[in-house]
C-alpha cells in the first residue's frame, strides 16, 4: 500500500506540473489580475487544439441561474456520459432515492421430500447489482428449505424488459468491452463494480516454456466458451496477448505469448446473451450447494408463470446507493438499465424508447427545452445523443431544488480525490488546492468527443455551474483545457 501511494503521490504531483504548465503556455498568467472572467476563458479557447472543432460552454451562477459565460451554448452536441446527469436525475424523480429492485426465484411445482417436482425460475427486476454471492445465497436458501434435486427446467426469466440488449448505435467494435455490456431484466456482475453482462478474463503464465496460458473466467458459468491459443514463453519476451470475443458469439478467444516471468492479465469482457449467463450462474451456484436438476431439466429462459410460488428473494440496495458506482464509475449498463426502468414503472414497456419518453418528460419539466434535445440512450455512448451546454448548466441549476438533490450531489465524482468511489473518474484530475474536493462534475468521452458538467466555487464564494463540450476535435488532451477551464473558475473572484 505505501507503494501504491507513493506511486500516486508521483502521478498526481505530474498532473499538476503540467497544468502549471499548460496555464504559462496559454498565456494566463500574462493577463492583470483584474481581468475578467471572459477575458481569462476566450484566451483559453484559443487553444490551437481545439482547431477545427466545436467547444459549447455554459457557465452559470448557481444561485441565481443567470448565464455568465457562453460560446456555441445553443449548438446541439455530444454529451457523451454526461448524458448520465440526465439520466440520474430521472431516476432520482421517477423512482425516488429508497427505491430498490427485487429479484425472485420461484417454483412452479411441489416439494415432496428433497425432490422440487417441477421448473425452478429466476426472475430478474432490472437489479444492476446482483452478483454470483446473492446466486449463492439463493442456492443456500432452498438448501436449508431441504431441496436437493430439482425434476424440472432452470428457467430465466428476463421478460420484465424488452429484449433489444444492447445499447442503440452502439458499434460492433464496442459491444465486447465492458462498456458496451449487453443489459436485461436479469444481469450479473463479475465484483462490486458491477459492470453487468461482463466475465473478468485473468491469464497467467503456464507452468513451463511452451505450456499454454492458464485461464480463468469468474464468475464461472457454462455460456462463455474459452479458445487457447496461448503460449508461454521464456522470460523477458514480450508480452503478444489478446482476448477477443467473436461478435454474436460467447466465443472468447485469447491467443499470442505470455513471458513466464509476466505478472496476471486481467480484463473484463461481455457476454452475448446476459440473461441465459445469470441463469448458467445460477445453476454452477445450485451445484455448489448440492443441488441438481434431475431427469430431462433443461437450463433455458422464458416467462414466470403468474401462479408460481415464491422461494426466496433479495432486494437490492436503494437507488441513491445504486447512484455512487453508476455516476462515480460511469457505468452504461446502469444508466440504460435504469432507463428501461422508468419505461417500465411509467408506461409498462421496460424498453428504451418508452424509458426515454420519461427522461424526457422530467427534462420538460425542470424547464429545459426538449425541442433542441435528441436522446438514442441513458448512458451517452450513442453518436447520434444531443444536447445544448445552456440546456444541461439550466438543468442542473434547476434541479437543485429537487428533494433528492443531494443524492444527486453526492454520486458525482469529485476532482482530486483519490478514494474510487468519491473522486472518480475525476480522483487524478485537477488536484491543486484550488479544485480538490470542490469540483464535482460528470465526465464524458467518445472518440472525437469530451465533455465535463458540474459545480463549482469561486475564490470568494460564488457558486457556479459550468458545461463544457469538446466535439468533433482530433488533437491533443480535452481533459487538460477543462482542467484549466474549472481552476480558473474556483480561483476567479468577481
Amino acid at each position: 500500500n505505501e507503494i501504491i501511494e507513493d506511486v500516486q503521490k508521483e502521478e498526481l504531483e505530474l498532473l499538476e506540473i503540467e497544468l502549471n504548465e499548460l496555464v504559462e503556455e496559454i498565456g494566463l498568467e500574462e493577463l492583470s489580475e483584474d481581468a475578467t472572467l471572459e477575458e481569462k476563458l476566450d484566451l483559453i479557447l484559443t487553444d490551437e487544439r481545439l482547431d477545427g472543432s466545436v467547444t459549447g460552454v455554459s457557465i452559470r451562477n448557481a444561485t441565481s441561474g443567470e448565464q455568465i459565460y457562453e460560446q456555441f451554448s445553443d449548438i446541439h452536441l455530444r454529451p457523451a456520459s454526461n448524458m448520465k446527469l440526465l439520466t440520474g436525475a430521472a431516476a432520482l424523480e421517477i423512482l425516488g432515492p429508497d427505491y430498490t429492485y427485487t429479484t425472485e426465484v420461484l417454483t412452479d411445482g411441489k416439494q415432496r421430500g428433497k425432490v422440487l417436482q417441477g421448473n425452478l425460475y429466476l426472475k430478474g427486476k432490472g437489479d444492476p447489482t446482483l452478483l454470483k454471492d446473492d446466486f449463492v445465497q439463493f442456492a443456500k436458501d432452498l438448501k436449508a428449505q431441504g431441496v436437493k434435486n430439482i425434476k424440472g427446467d432452470l428457467i430465466g426469466d428476463a421478460t420484465r424488459y424488452d429484449d433489444m440488449y444492447l445499447s442503440r448505435d452502439l458499434t460492433w467494435t464496442d459491444e465486447q468491452y465492458y462498456y458496451g455490456a449487453p443489459v436485461s431484466a436479469l444481469n450479473v456482475s463479475p465484483n462490486e463494480d458491477y459492470d453487468v453482462g461482463t466475465v473478468i478474463i485473468e491469464v497467467e503464465p503456464g507452468t513451463s516454456n511452451g505450456d499454454e496460458a492458464k485461464v480463468t473466467v469468474y464468475p464461472e458459468n457454462d455460456v462463455v466458451k474459452i479458445v487457447n491459443k496461448t503460449k508461454t514463453v521464456a522470460s523477458g519476451e514480450k508480452r503478444t496477448v489478446t482476448i477477443e470475443r467473436d461478435h454474436g458469439s460467447e466465443t472468447i478467444v485469447i491467443e499470442g505469448n505470455i513471458p513466464s516471468n509476466s505478472s496476471n492479465m486481467r480484463e473484463w469482457r461481455t457476454v452475448f446473451n446476459p440473461t441465459e449467463y445469470a441463469i448458467s450462474v445460477f445453476k454452477q451456484a445450485l451445484e455448489e450447494e448440492g443441488i441438481k436438476l434431475i431427469g430431462n431439466g433443461k437450463v433455458k429462459t422464458g416467462e414466470t408463470p403468474e401462479d408460481a410460488a415464491i422461494l426466496t428473494s433479495k432486494e437490492s440496495m436503494p437507488l441513491h446507493e445504486i447512484m455512487i458506482p453508476f455516476m462515480k464509475l460511469s457505468n452504461n449498463g446502469h444508466a440504460d438499465l435504469l432507463v428501461k426502468e422508468m419505461g417500465k414503472v411509467m408506461h409498462d414497456e421496460g424498453s428504451l424508447v418508452k424509458g426515454l419518453e420519461v427522461v424526457s418528460s422530467v427534462l420538460d419539466d425542470y424547464g429545459a427545452n426538449t425541442d433542441s434535445i435528441q436522446l438514442r440512450d441513458g448512458s451517452g455512448i450513442s453518436d447520434n445523443t444531443f444536447i445544448p451546454v445552456a440546456e444541461l448548466s439550466n438543468i442542473l441549476f434547476t434541479i437543485q431544488d429537487a428533494d433528492w438533490y443531494p443524492y444527486f450531489e453526492e454520486s458525482l465524482p469529485v476532482a482530486g480525490i483519490n478514494e474510487r468511489l468519491v473522486g472518480g473518474t475525476l480522483r487524478n484530475r485537477m488536484v491543486d488546492e484550488s479544485t480538490k474536493g470542490n469540483v464535482k462534475g460528470k465526465t464524458g468521452s467518445l472518440t472525437g468527443v469530451s465533455t465535463l458538467s458540474g459545480y463549482v466555487t469561486s475564490a470568494d464564494g460564488e457558486e457556479l455551474i459550468f458545461s463544457l463540450m469538446m466535439n468533433n476535435y482530433i488533437r491533443g488532451s480535452m481533459t487538460q483545457i477543462q482542467d484549466v477551464i474549472a481552476t480558473v473558475l474556483a480561483e476567479h473572484e468577481f
